[in-house]
């Protein structure tokens, strides 16, 4: 990748966590493993990328779809345990209804299809956000292949489609509205369960925006509150193997303090020696 294509947000950070902050969530370390980290993309850039072509927009989703499996099947050998990619927003149902069409059945057509690749390859899939809007046939087909892929340990995947961080954090205060002492891990599985996520899912250490706009639009709130932040003019349908590895690449130098601050350098004493001095004459 070009080295002026990704304008990384810098973020102040380092390796581990302030001893007054939040405990690490164990179970989901576990799951993913040491070093493996949590990257959600925002993947934006799809029309354009077609209509710069003279395209119909849909064909632009198409080619879009093909990034997923590239960047699906790259990222565990990157060091990728969770992968989250923003597919369809809740305020996506504004869109010309033709346009929602096409995308529904391309979403049920790409789950069916990719299904025996996504269980070869030991991918688990979970599909988060609402689901009382989508097609009845499409919600069955999100529900198989959870099942068919739950015992997935290579990568846990999760398609957002129908999905608002906030309309998610509402449902989730709603729910424990009871007036008993919160935790953030008790809301934090809150949060997981109003948008039918796995409630071990970790935190996400990196979040990448692709085709220059740079805003998180409605995207994990929650999860992302400590992510650092990588914004790409690299237009979705182009987005490869090679701009997930710059992307961690540019990740790993990263300082991450999570409110805390970083070590302070050893201090080298050298000492200062007195001027000798005159002899009077």
């Amino acid at each position: 990748m070009n080295s002026s294509t990704f304008n990384p947000i810098p973020h102040p950070a380092a390796a581990s966590a302030p001893t007054d902050g939040p405990a690490p969530d164990v179970e989901a370390g576990a799951r993913r493993g040491p070093g493996r980290l949590h990257v959600a993309i925002i993947m934006d850039g799809n029309g354009r990328w077609a209509q710069a072509r003279g395209r119909p927009r849909a064909a632009g989703h198409v080619a879009g779809a093909a990034a997923v499996r590239r960047t699906v099947e790259a990222a565990p050998g990157l060091g990728v345990g969770t992968l989250t990619l923003y597919a369809f927003s809740s305020d996506n149902w504004r869109r010309p209804p033709a346009e929602v069409g096409h995308l529904m059945s391309l979403f049920s057509r790409k789950l069916r299809i990719e299904a025996p690749r996504l269980v070869e390859n030991g991918v688990r899939l979970h599909v988060i956000g609402r689901r009382d809007r989508l097609r009845p046939s499409l919600r069955r087909r999100i529900e198989a292949i959870e099942e068919r892929t739950r015992s997935g340990t290579a990568l846990d995947l999760r398609l957002a489609i129908d999905y608002s961080a906030r309309d998610t954090l509402m449902q989730a205060a709603g729910h424990l509205s009871g007036g008993a002492p919160l935790s953030r891990a008790v809301f934090g599985r809150a949060v997981a369960a109003a948008m039918h996520a796995p409630p071990e899912s970790p935190d996400v250490d990196l979040l990448i925006r692709t085709a220059g706009e740079q805003r998180l639009s409605d995207f994990l709130l929650w999860e992302a509150a400590y992510a650092e932040l990588l914004f790409t003019d690299v237009q979705w349908p182009d987005f490869d193997a090679g701009h997930l590895a710059d992307a961690l690449t540019r990740f790993g130098r990263r300082e991450r303090r999570f409110g805390g601050l970083a070590p302070m350098p050893t201090a080298t004493h050298t000492p200062i020696t007195a001027p000798a001095r005159r002899t009077a004459t």
